[in-house]
């Protein structure tokens, strides 16, 4: 589970409850921040509103991705750099084909499918081709998920909005009552706020943390990619360990341990 997303959430409501509570009123305070009528505008008409958008396959599939904030992605990029340098040594002592039974023992499925067109013998720029076209299908499907995200947090203030409007034309058409005036006016501004909470507790986060998820993924196929393309082309380990390195922070580019030079004999 990833711990920051859970914290984050939890400790973002946790902020919202002391707020409400530290009021005069105490605990008591909670029952004038909920109210059906306020919740059911706002978060029913953003989420509808945005199913109104998407296609319901796309739309469900979007609700789904809330949960991939909690997973930690399986995503090391220098784990992914030290195991090209090691298909590149045995490509450089073996040959290419020898490349085949390595790729029997991977999990990635990018990585393989790249290593396989690599044995076939396939043209170079091909091989570019493919792994690139797969790569940009896969940045699509997530960018997806997050214009969803991205889409619902606009929708969550505009909703509040015009539940706000509906419920000062409701004030207004009371004015004759002093003693109402308040407590509708209260309850026009809880639109406003849940739809706050919406766009900026909620849909925010997911969307920036779907994003960060992605930018790392992409950024490991393409190590993948420009690796692969390294292997085919006979380049040094050593070489290809360098070039690699330069997806990397300068800070965590210090590993002192290329194996390049195995390959130089």
């Amino acid at each position: 589970m990833d711990l920051a997303s859970i914290l984050g959430l939890v400790i973002c409501f946790a902020l919202c409850i002391f707020g409400i509570v530290t009021g005069d009123a105490g605990w008591a305070a909670l029952i004038n921040f909920l109210d059906p009528a306020s919740a059911l505008i706002t978060f029913g008409g953003a989420f509808f509103c945005v199913m109104a958008s998407y296609t319901m396959a796309d739309y469900f599939a979007g609700l789904k991705s809330f949960l991939l904030i909690f997973k930690v992605p399986n995503l090391d990029t220098a784990e992914m750099i030290q195991k090209i340098i090691d298909l590149s040594n045995v490509a450089r002592k073996e040959g290419l084909l020898s490349l085949e039974e390595a790729a029997a023992d991977l999990d990635d499925a990018f990585l393989k499918k790249g290593i396989l067109l690599i044995v076939d013998g396939t043209d170079p720029e091909l091989v570019r081709g493919i792994m690139e076209t797969e790569l940009d299908s896969v940045d699509g499907r997530h960018k997806k998920n997050m214009s969803f995200w991205q889409d619902l947090g606009a929708m969550g203030p505009a909703w509040g909005m015009i539940g706000t409007l509906i419920g000062l034309v409701n004030m207004l058409q009371n004015l004759s009552d002093p003693s109402a005036i308040g407590p509708n006016m209260a309850i026009a501004l809880l639109t406003t706020l849940y739809g706050s909470l919406l766009a900026n507790w909620i849909c925010t986060p997911v969307a920036s943390k779907l994003k960060s998820n992605n930018d790392t993924e992409i950024m490991i196929k393409e190590i993948m990619v420009e690796g692969l393309l390294s292997i085919q082309a006979g380049e040094n380990p050593r070489v290809i360990e360098e070039k690699l390195k330069s997806f990397l922070a300068p800070k965590d580019r210090e590993t002192g341990q290329g194996e390049g030079g195995e390959a130089d004999v």
